[in-house]
């Protein structure tokens, strides 16, 4: 056999790393489980976390899965929610796990339910899976019941099997813990959920995932109570980890220690748990996901105690810790001159003004330059053949300033790619022959801002690598400068970690004898000799050699141990740090083989809620702003309130979302009465108490218009009458989505055509063209528009010739078509001769 070296042993010699890190990359890479996380807002991250999926390997395909897969089952009962879903192919196929479900040892998915013996609802919880669940009778959560836990009524409604009975209290197995365990996180942030269909709720238990993070987040007045936990649970706020007092506060940092005093003499702050002291970072104005941005505020001031577990700083889409999704506006329910036709929104000019829907997008552009056969590209100022004015906002090194306003077709980054000979034109090939090499055999490929994109470029990040026979190659001097920094600055780190040491092992050592020698077991020198009275010095040589000292088996060796044992591991990562340092020194920046120079561009754009915009509330009623209306022409209240919103009311009945109206009507009252509502799914507040809650209202000043009835007297605000109906007027919590029309709004001169049909390419991103299908086709010949038609389908899409023609024709300022063959028909000849027709 062969001889094994167990010294000389490494990891990569038992295995092979290249077949691991292929199959690792190939897992989280290609997997269809493994998704890029939707970071739109904290409940789309939460959900997504939690999502189950019957799709992916060893699962099902979407055209094979039937109906019996995807329909709901009494099994899904506490587990899976029976609402959230994608509409779509795969409806039932992806789903959301319920609120307070688990997956237990062995991938089965539990819920918790209360024990019930003899009628009575012990505290007892278990975890029960659907097979378990099957042979129990389950009461539900709202079954009355006095203070010692027995049932009040002498017949429990429970379930069983998919199916309701009346039993006595006697026969009752379990009991649900909780109303809202049935529904998911976002079905169960849905105010009056009972109130609303399963069709409606599904879209918006989905919607709410879209919600974009507004500049000021807002929470509802009507909400269910969850809205604390998932604003947490999402990680969108910083919670305190312990309980103190703020020492400082900064829009990037707070300090909480246990007397509210900063830390003396530390240059660097840095989380001290012994001391007391904590420090947390915010994240500032960083790029989700989605390109929303990710901010986070303090919402505590110097001198204030936190308790441990408190939210200190909000994060996007929360309001002192709660999620915050939308904003909370003033509506009408009511049709108005037609701009609320087929769901369509019509908003105040007022929501535009004060900035209540407006957002921070960023968009992130990056460009590489390569090592090309015919040399490498170059990042740089001096492009070929561009005017000084289009290079204004570029620096020296070609890359764009940050702070720069841009717009589309401007210049990001400029880069030039060596052009091939057969790219250069006759004449200047001739030029090259005669005069040798030129300047301008280089190509413009330059980074530019694409349609749609207006902003402030808000960061730039290069990166470069150095390697052999790279331009960007570092010099031997600078290499040894850098390294020398990097030394220097991990020696300063390890002192001050060193320090530390000293500090702790003095708090137990100071002033003490040891009866026993304390030994380098490296050079064998005693450190500290036996029963010497110990000093800071004698410490600072024993902390300078931590992990080679040498004490016979005493509780002091063991204290002494524990001590350094908690330090260790500081140590290791600093070393591993200096390593990683000087790693990137010396190969350059981790970028894909083949780029020299990466730069990335981020464009920061504020975009206000704009006409074509999708906007919707929680209950699934979605709607396109129409039109934006100047305050003065709103309708208004009888104190002269001009309403924010104007809702199409045939948007409720049919689609029966009830929830949406009775939300109206309670967030007026809490309005009013200055408070915010919980209303918990399948436990909420009954219609009687939205009465009494509206009865008070109409007290409060400002509010006098108010009735029990929930409807408002409004006056046209053009012409001042009122208008015949009274109108339900009320506050509801209006959300904007991720869909914004700045993004989708395309439009297409002469672009690219396919290669194949010569016909435009389909899509914004291709700069393509709108389809005119079989069925347009067959409009326009029910109408009989036959030169309309001929023009859609020849010098429009791709008749070669006549296209080229009319474009001259248009230019000359004569509009006369001449149609030509299209170049489909040549396609269709060319098919039918592969076949072996004589055509």
């Amino acid at each position: 056999l062969f001889d094994i070296n167990v010294d000389g042993m490494t990891p990569q010699k038992l295995i092979n790393p290249k077949a691991l890190s292929a199959v690792i990359r190939d897992f989280f890479g290609r997997s269809q489980l493994s998704q890029f996380m939707d970071q739109t807002n904290p409940l789309a991250e939460l959900t997504h976390k939690r999502r189950l999926s019957a799709l992916g390997p060893g699962g099902l395909s979407r055209d094979r899965a039937g109906f019996e897969v995807r329909d709901v089952h009494p099994s899904h009962y506490g587990r899976i929610c029976p609402i959230e879903t994608p509409e779509g192919p795969n409806i039932g196929l992806i789903s959301s796990m319920s609120t307070f479900a688990r997956i237990n040892e062995f991938g089965f998915i539990e819920t918790p339910y209360r024990k019930v013996e003899k009628g009575r609802v012990t505290d007892q919880v278990d975890y029960l899976t659907g097979d378990r669940e099957e042979n129990f009778l389950v009461a539900q959560a709202n079954a009355t019941m006095d203070a010692k836990g027995h049932f009040t009524q002498e017949k429990v409604s429970v379930r069983y099997r998919g199916d309701f009975l009346e039993v006595e209290p006697q026969k009752v197995h379990y009991m649900d813990v909780s109303p809202k365990q049935l529904v998911s996180v976002a079905a169960g942030l849905i105010p009056f959920l009972e109130h609303d269909d399963a069709n409606r709720a599904l879209m918006g238990s989905n919607m709410q995932r879209q919600g974009v993070p507004l500049i000021v987040s807002e929470s509802p007045l009507v909400g269910t109570g969850l809205e604390g936990k998932v604003a947490r649970d999402s990680h969108a706020v910083v919670v305190s980890v312990d309980s103190g007092k703020v020492a400082s506060v900064t829009a990037d940092q707070i300090v909480v220690t246990k007397d509210g005093h900063m830390p003396e003499g530390r240059k660097k702050l840095k989380t001290d748990h012994e001391a007391g002291v904590h420090v947390y970072e915010l994240r500032k104005f960083m790029r989700s996901n989605a390109g929303t941005c990710v901010n986070q505020k303090p919402i505590v001031k110097k001198g204030q105690h936190v308790k441990k577990g408190q939210v200190i700083a909000d994060g996007p889409n929360t309001e002192k810790g709660e999620l915050a999704l939308g904003r909370n506006v003033l509506v009408a329910f009511m049709p108005w001159n037609g701009y609320n036709f087929e769901d369509a929104i019509m908003i105040s000019e007022k929501v535009v003004k004060e900035d209540i829907y407006t957002s921070i997008h960023i968009d992130e552009f990056e460009i590489g330059a390569r090592d090309t056969k015919l040399g490498p590209e170059e990042i740089t100022r001096d492009i070929p053949n561009v005017s000084e004015e289009a290079l204004r906002n570029l620096g020296p090194d070609g890359v764009v300033r940050v702070g720069a306003e841009v717009k589309p077709g401007d210049i990001l980054v400029g880069k030039i790619t060596p052009k091939s000979e057969t790219e250069l034109a006759p004449e200047e090939r001739l030029l090259r022959a005669i005069f040798g090499e030129k300047a301008a055999d280089v190509k413009d490929t330059s980074l530019t801002v694409p349609s749609g994109t207006y902003g402030i470029v808000m960061d730039v990040k290069v990166s470069s690598r150095h390697e052999v026979g790279a331009r960007e190659k570092l010099t031997p001097t600078e290499t040894k400068r850098q390294l020398k920094t990097i030394t220097e600055d991990n020696k300063k780190k390890k002192d001050e970690l060193t320090e530390q040491l000293t500090d702790s092992l003095s708090n137990i050592l100071l002033g003490e004898k040891i009866p026993l020698d304390v030994v380098n077991a490296e050079t064998g020198e005693i450190i500290i000799p036996a029963n010497r009275k110990i000093t800071k010095t004698l410490l600072r040589k024993l902390a300078v050699v931590y992990d080679h000292i040498e004490i016979d088996p005493s509780p002091i060796r063991n204290k002494i141990r524990e001590i350094i044992a908690s330090y260790e591991h500081k140590f290791a990562e600093l070393e591993l740090e200096r390593e990683r340092s000087m790693d990137r020194v010396e190969s350059g920046d981790d970028i894909d083989p083949g780029i020299i120079k990466q730069v990335k561009v981020f464009i920061a754009s504020k975009r206000k809620l704009s006409v074509g915009d999708k906007m919707a509330g929680r209950h699934g009623n979605k709607g396109v702003v129409a039109r934006i209306v100047p305050e003065e022409d709103m309708p208004f209240l009888a104190d002269g309130t001009p309403v924010e919103i104007v809702l199409n009311p045939l948007g409720v009945p049919s689609r029966m979302n009830v929830g949406q109206v009775l939300e109206t009507h309670l967030g007026v009252a809490a309005k009013a009465l200055g408070f915010k509502v919980a209303t918990p799914v399948f436990d909420g507040i009954s219609e009687k108490k939205i009465r009494e809650y509206l009865n008070d209202a109409k007290k409060i000043d400002g509010f006098t218009w108010v009735q029990e009835t929930g409807k408002a007297r409004l006056y046209d605000g053009r012409t001042g009458d009122t208008f015949d109906q009274e109108v339900v007027v009320g506050y509801i919590y209006m959300l904007k989505l991720g869909h914004l029309v700045a993004d989708k709004i395309h439009a297409r001169a002469v672009g690219p055509y396919s290669l194949v049909t010569q016909q435009p390419l389909g899509g914004k991103a291709q700069y393509g063209g709108q389809r005119f299908g079989e069925m347009e086709v067959w409009a326009l010949e029910a109408y009989g528009a036959a030169y309309t038609l001929q023009e859609l389908l020849t010098v429009k899409s791709d008749d070669v010739q006549g296209r080229t023609r009319i474009y001259e024709s248009i230019v000359k300022g004569d509009n006369s078509l001449e149609a030509g063959t299209p170049e489909s028909f040549n396609v269709l000849i060319k098919e039918m001769q592969s076949l072996g027709l004589d055509v």
